[in-house]
């Protein structure tokens, strides 16, 4: 195995595992953590999907070291921790602790932290995040309910939670190419984060990462690597469209994110049945999964129905107000999860997941071990196929921000 990751949700071990399979190699991800049996086999690749962005940061470590070792053992030449492209955390953590504690198990006294992801509009110049022409301090991140970004200077925010000296690799060291960005690593005294606003420094990131036994970043950093380990790495083609088991659709949309609200919005202006629900309507019975399962079955075989939490930043802090940030999450993430449950086993086959959380929430309640990489849909988010509890199940896990407004009508055009 060349790379071992480590994803802090779902949804972008996703992401991660098709870039790795866009560049050539033999890629399996996991749900979960890996079982105590686990072998990699003829994996040149192996992304481990966890869902520890918003735990504890004591129980982020020791998941995150529990998978590393695991990788580790069966022979994985580089770890690659890998979080959104957002950055998504708090002066908690959860990144800062993790790489830290990853960095005492390589025995390493330095990486690099990259989240930069171009063709999703994440670029990282002179330290700082920018989310398409805005910092992300000034995106609609900065409202997020679990991990509100307030502050685009990403040394800043790892240092914040990092015990590990953070510094800056600058566009100028970048652009003198792969050896002397190397250099730079080589001499590196902790973390650094590094910048990025193309796809072509990515792969110069990626070239200059040659050897190095940590990288943490975004999935867009997997561009530059699999050349690393296979000499005529090349992008691979991924099929266009999948053969898709035959059934329902169904689209569940627990994310708040400004584009996930708009896909929304897209599908019911195209007349795509909806059903809304929120925290405080689970919470005080006023809904229960039955209703949204009745709900999605009651449509005609050919709909693609939505259910969704998505709500906008002001109601989001009514409902945490009301029962606690975490809380309001949790009754969320827990109402989808068994609403997938309850569809999957009687008639859809073919689902659509919005939200890191909600996608965790729902493949530990399907009980999801594995899932093998599909057609692109959009950037970062591609089908998967998955064996789910009544059978095969296509399955596309989409983190919030991902995809254009079009998305839930699109995606379907891409299974047969």
């Amino acid at each position: 195995m060349f790379i071992g990751a480590i994803a802090d949700d779902l949804t972008g071990a996703t992401d991660l595992a098709l870039m790795l399979a866009r560049g050539g190699l033999r890629v399996t991800q996991l749900v979960g953590l890996p079982d105590a049996d686990f072998q990699a086999g003829d994996a040149q690749a192996v992304v481990v999907s966890l869902k520890t962005r918003t735990i504890a940061a004591d129980e982020a470590v020791a998941q995150s070291v529990a998978a590393a070792k695991t990788l580790l053992a069966q022979g994985a030449e580089q770890l690659f921790f890998k979080y959104c492209s957002t950055f998504d955390s708090t002066d908690r953590g959860n990144i800062g602790p993790v790489i830290d504690a990853l960095m005492t198990l390589c025995g390493t006294s330095h990486t690099i932290a990259c989240p930069a992801f171009p063709a999703n509009g994440r670029t990282v110049y002179r330290g700082h995040l920018f989310v398409g022409d805005e910092l992300l301090s000034d995106s609609s991140m900065r409202d997020h309910p679990l991990t509100p970004m307030r502050d685009a200077n990403l040394v800043r925010v790892l240092a914040r939670q990092s015990v590990t000296r953070v510094s800056l690799v600058a566009n100028d060291v970048l652009t003198r190419g792969a050896d002397a960005l190397k250099a730079r690593f080589d001499e590196l005294d902790g973390i650094a984060i590094v910048d990025a606003i193309t796809d072509e420094d990515l792969k110069t990131i990626g070239e200059a990462c040659r050897g190095m036994k940590l990288i943490t970043g975004g999935s867009g950093l997997a561009i530059g690597l699999p050349r690393n380990f296979v000499e005529d790495a090349e992008l691979a083609p991924l099929p266009e469209t999948m053969n898709a088991p035959p059934g329902r659709c169904a689209i569940l949309a627990g994310s708040c994110s400004t584009m996930t609200r708009r896909q929304v919005e897209f599908a019911e202006k195209a007349e795509v049945p909806t059903l809304p629900i929120s925290a405080m309507a689970i919470a005080s019975g006023e809904i229960v999964p039955e209703h949204a399962v009745e709900f999605v079955l009651a449509q005609g075989e050919n709909e693609t129905p939505v259910v969704y939490s998505s709500a906008t930043p002001e109601a989001v802090r009514v409902a945490q107000d009301a029962l606690g940030r975490e809380k309001a999450g949790e009754i969320v993430e827990t109402f989808m999860a068994e609403v997938a449950s309850a569809l999957c086993r009687r008639a859809v086959s073919r689902l659509i997941v919005a939200g890191g959380e909600t996608s965790g929430a729902i493949s530990a309640a399907l009980g999801l071990k594995a899932l093998k990489i599909g057609p692109e849909i959009a950037p970062g988010v591609p089908w998967t196929l998955a064996d789910g509890p009544a059978g095969p199940l296509a399955l596309a896990l989409k983190s919030g921000n991902f995809g254009n407004e079009d998305f839930f009508l699109k995606a379907w055009e891409h299974l047969q």
